[in-house]
């Protein structure tokens, strides 16, 4: 029988588009968002893996989530998470949520539009943000600045993966009601280049994906910890990076990456409008006690 660490795809956290637990993030703090990264990451090598039948990656998720709730067998790949979360007294609930986003993958294929495809980011994409921010104890009202910041992360990559995606898996995520308002067909996915009218559904979505960064443009100054306000920077800008780049790149022809270079120079760039978005915001929390 099939388990959840057999049909792991061999990729880490190193291999990501945007940083995972990086030495930004204090030491204390990345024990159990590397905990909850495997335990995602095994989930969805499941649901992406090409010859496993729906039915049998809704029994390894189910096993997954019986394991990390301590209802069922213990499983590795869920057994670090299960005690990293009882050490910090947290809920299991964003593993949860995003468990029921990799049984939708194994069900679902198609999207009717951007709203649908947002359903699906608000268990797939923003449960992460929320577990490292609850992980650091930050204030849930940050939840309203890292929820479009991990959709837009989440969207990016379906853009980037969009070939490969429909290629191995039949499962698009351009929602439809673009794909017709632009004249494109699924079927062009399976082309070595996009069509002029594909091209524009993807980048109609990548525009999309801009607003999201821009609705998500304050969130490192919210931010309590400092470091974790870094690193949220620095994905920030990461995401912008390849924004830019997704607006003159065709993703079936070309990897839409960014370069160690580039990543290197977004990093930095990250860091330092962070470290200038918290001086101005604690200058004028300053300014404001010296009013009278």
């Amino acid at each position: 029988m099939t388990t959840a660490t057999a049909a792991r795809s061999g990729k880490g956290h190193k291999d990501e588009n945007f940083p995972v637990a990086s030495r930004l993030v204090s030491p204390r703090h990345r024990g159990p968002i590397l905990a909850f990264y495997r335990f995602v990451r095994a989930a969805d090598d499941v649901a992406d893996h090409p010859t496993l039948a729906p039915d049998e990656k809704l029994r390894l998720l189910d096993a997954l989530e019986a394991a990390l709730t301590g209802k069922g067998p213990a499983d590795p790949e869920a057994e670090p998470l299960r005690q990293a979360l009882a050490e910090r007294g947290l809920s299991p609930r964003h593993a949860q949520d995003l468990l029921d986003a990799f049984r939708q993958d194994a069900r679902k294929t198609r999207y009717a539009d951007w709203g649908e495809l947002m359903g699906y980011c608000a268990l797939s994409a923003m449960p992460v943000g929320r577990f490292v921010l609850d992980v650091h104890g930050e204030d849930r009202r940050s939840w309203a600045a890292s929820d479009p910041l991990c959709a837009a992360l989440q969207v990016i990559n379906h853009l980037q993966d969009c070939a490969k995606d429909y290629r191995s898996l039949d499962r698009v995520y351009l929602p439809a009601d673009a794909l017709l308002r632009h004249g494109a067909r699924i079927e062009e996915l399976a082309a070595g280049k996009a069509s002029p009218a594909l091209l524009a559904v993807i980048r109609e979505l990548n525009d999309s994906c801009a607003g999201l960064l821009r609705q998500s443009a304050a969130f490192p100054s919210i931010i309590a910890d400092r470091r974790l306000a870094l690193e949220v920077a620095v994905i920030q800008s990461l995401a912008g990076s390849l924004v830019r780049k997704l607006r003159t790149h065709d993703p079936l022809s070309e990897r839409v990456h960014a370069t160690k270079p580039e990543a290197l120079i977004a990093a930095a760039a990250g860091v330092m409008k962070a470290i200038l978005q918290r001086t101005g915001r604690r200058s004028g929390r300053a300014q404001a006690k010296l009013t009278p």
